[in-house]
C-alpha cells in the first residue's frame, strides 16, 4: 500500500482546509458587524464557501470510499488508532452538519443562498424566526466543536512529526520533486 495519499485527496484535504479556516475566522468577525451592505455581502461570501466546502466534501468522501488511505503506523498504540478514527469519523460529520445547519438557518431566517450570485440554492425550510435561531444556536455550538476537533486534529500530526517522528503528518503534505 503507498504511504502517501494520493494526490486528489491531498488536494481536496488543503482546499477544503483552508476555506474552512477561513470560514471560520469571517464567520466569527462577520457575526459581530452591524447591519450594512458589507455585512450582508460578508454573509454571501460565507454561505458562498459554505456551499463549495460541502460539495467538496462530498467529492472527498466519495473520493475516500474508492481510494484506501495509507494505513496507520503499526507502532500506533491501539487508543491511539481509536482516537485518529473517531477524529476522523467527527470531521466528517462536522463538515457535513455545520453547512448543511447553516443552509438550514439561511432558509429559516429567510435569507435564500444563492451560490455564487448565480445559483439559486432551494430553501429547505419554511421561513420561520424561532427555528432560524435555534439553527444558529446550533450552527456556532457545531463550529466551537469543530475547532476543539482542529485543535486536536492539528495537535496529533504535529504530535507524530515531532515526538513519534512518524510519516502520518508529512504524507499528507505535498510531494518534494527530486
Amino acid at each position: 500500500m503507498n504511504a502517501h495519499y494520493t494526490a486528489t485527496a491531498k488536494a481536496l484535504h488543503w482546499v477544503i482546509a483552508v476555506l474552512i479556516f477561513g470560514m471560520l475566522g469571517l464567520g466569527f468577525y462577520m457575526t459581530g458587524l452591524d447591519l450594512s451592505p458589507t455585512k450582508l455581502q460578508l454573509f454571501s461570501w460565507h454561505k458562498w464557501a459554505g456551499v463549495t466546502v460541502f460539495v467538496l466534501v462530498v467529492v472527498r468522501l466519495a473520493w475516500r470510499v474508492t481510494h484506501r488511505p495509507p494505513a496507520l503506523p503499526d507502532h500506533m498504540p491501539a487508543l491511539e488508532r481509536l482516537a485518529a478514527h473517531a477524529g476522523h469519523h467527527l470531521l466528517y460529520v462536522l463538515m457535513f452538519a455545520i453547512p448543511l445547519t447553516g443552509w438550514l438557518m439561511s432558509s429559516a431566517k429567510g435569507f435564500q443562498t444563492v451560490w455564487f450570485g448565480v445559483l439559486p440554492i432551494p430553501d429547505l425550510l419554511a421561513k420561520d424566526k424561532a427555528v432560524g435561531d435555534l439553527l444558529q444556536t446550533v450552527h456556532l455550538s457545531l463550529n466551537v466543536v469543530l475547532i476543539a476537533a482542529l485543535l486536536g486534529h492539528v495537535g496529533a500530526a504535529l504530535k507524530h512529526h515531532f515526538i513519534d517522528r512518524d510519516d502520518v503528518m508529512t504524507r499528507m503534505l505535498p510531494r518534494r520533486r527530486r
